[in-house]
């Protein structure tokens, strides 16, 4: 378990999934630092996802959780923000990928694309998989 908190934010179209994944966090223990947005009201995913980004490039999360429409907006809002490396999955094949060979620390997840049980899976395999490293090191710090 990390001493930091995992920190999750979303726009409007991600906010009951984001919830969702929040409660499921605190369920297996984690602590989480919930940076927004805090109701269904319209709001812009940029915001969101700098916000979170800005949290795990500063150190307060080591990782994080965005979740948009598509999670394809919030994700590439987070990959603007130096040391993240948010991943789009849509499954948990794509998930444990990311962290196995891209040691994404970021997971982007879109709710009007998954379901609700596949987003708890693709969570608890983001949390569970260590980065492989070896040979994948060198492409990460490419990315850097």
């Amino acid at each position: 378990m990390p001493d930091k908190p995992i920190a999750i934010a979303s726009d409007h179209a991600g906010y009951e999934l984001k919830q969702l994944l929040g409660e499921e966090l605190e369920r297996l223990g984690y602590q989480v630092l919930d940076l927004g947005t805090d109701g269904a009201g319209s709001v812009d995913y940029p915001d969101y996802g700098y916000k979170l980004a800005e949290a795990v490039s500063e150190g307060r999360s080591d990782r994080g959780v965005v979740v948009c429409g598509t999670g394809i907006g919030i994700s590439m809002a987070a990959n603007r923000v130096p040391k993240v490396r948010a991943a789009l999955c849509h499954d948990v094949t794509s998930t444990r990928l990311a962290r196995l060979h891209n040691d994404a620390n970021v997971l982007a997840l879109g709710a009007r694309l998954i379901g609700r049980e596949v987003a708890k899976d693709c969570l608890k395999a983001f949390l569970e998989t260590a980065f492989e490293g070896g040979r994948h090191e060198k492409r990460v710090a490419k990315l850097g």
